[in-house]
């Protein structure tokens, strides 16, 4: 029988801003009407999304917030959703939060983020005999300051935490977030053998890997095969993922299949923000191996869900249920 999804690591609340440019030093930019506050991270973006991908598949999240109001916007915003629980959050510090800058041209965010309560995050927070669930999925390493840091016996207390997480048979999924290649090559490869799915955007993948993969001309698709050779190489076991504004590829670790599928074309007056569409992709790829589809349509899911993001300028309000978030993307490709 079925358990649901665990989902943990940062929680916290961003204010997005619409600006008409990103400025130079000391020059001036101009924020349009429009702000608005959301809760953000991997746990209140994927929660959320899988709840509204799925009412009925259970949810456990888990991570750490203070008791001030931004503490309370993420509780009340989460308790919304009836298959979410909320009771494995613990409440120390200030809450994390983060000030997102989108230009209104380009779209791209630029986030000025306070790390906050997220920094204490550990496996002391995780109850391991109360996780009853199919697969646990965790963001972001290198977003995490206790589970980064060294363990003498499995390179991080991140691995430790994963690998005991495979020990009760419990399927495990990260997320990271671009970080210094310096810091990718000491932190990420330890916990790679103790995952079963490693979900991650194009620029990840090349400091995971150092293999580039984007140049003036956009993505390298010749070099995909080798980052995700590479990566399986590192250990993951099931499933690698890559997303990148031109498409979604991966690999099934099981078979050797690698598959690519481009994004779908939107109009050019669609995408309203792209603040939570990798969190989003991420979302449909999990629901995809919790409901034991192939990776092809996982893939596809992940897309169309991160499309039913970028309608939107909040993380997760453009994400719909599992039928719509299909028919869209069979309408829009």
């Amino acid at each position: 029988m079925k358990k649901g999804i665990a989902v943990a690591g940062n929680m916290l609340v961003d204010t997005i801003y619409q600006i008409d440019n990103y400025p130079q030093m000391g020059e001036l930019a101009t924020i349009y009407n429009g702000i608005t506050k959301a809760t953000g991270g991997a746990v209140c973006n994927v929660a959320v999304d899988l709840a509204k991908l799925d009412a009925e598949l259970p949810l456990t999240t888990l991570g750490v917030i203070g008791n001030d109001l931004n503490g309370k916007f993420i509780e009340q915003s989460l308790s919304e959703y009836k298959n979410i629980d909320l009771t494995q959050i613990a409440h120390e510090g200030t809450t994390s939060f983060t000030e997102v800058m989108c230009e209104n041209v380009s779209k791209q965010r630029t986030f000025f983020h306070f790390r906050g309560a997220n920094t204490s995050f550990s496996e002391k927070h995780i109850d391991l005999n109360k996780l009853n669930v199919d697969i646990f999925h965790i963001g972001y390493i290198l977003l995490l300051d206790e589970l980064d840091k060294y363990d003498n016996e499995y390179g991080t207390k991140m691995a430790r935490l994963l690998a005991s997480l495979q020990s009760r048979g419990i399927k495990t999924s990260a997320d990271v977030v671009s970080d210094s290649f310096d810091r990718f090559k000491a932190i990420v490869p330890n916990s790679l053998k103790h995952l079963d799915y490693f979900i991650i955007n194009e620029t990840e993948a090349e400091r995971t890997t150092g293999i580039t993969l984007r140049n003036g001309n956009g993505i390298i698709n010749e070099n995909l095969n080798s980052a995700l050779l590479a990566i399986n190489d590192m250990g993951v076991s099931e499933w690698i993922v890559i997303h990148a504004p031109e498409l979604g590829c991966g690999m099934d670790c099981t078979t050797g299949e690698i598959i690519k599928i481009d994004s779908l074309k939107l109009p050019a007056d669609y995408i309203k923000g792209t603040n939570g569409a990798g969190d989003a992709f991420c979302s449909g790829i999990l629901y995809g191996a919790y409901k034991g589809m192939k990776l092809r349509e996982a893939i596809e899911l992940g897309i169309g869900c991160a499309a039913c993001s970028l309608a939107e300028p909040g993380a997760t309000e453009g994400m719909k249920p599992y039928e719509e978030v299909i028919r869209m993307y069979q309408n829009m490709r």
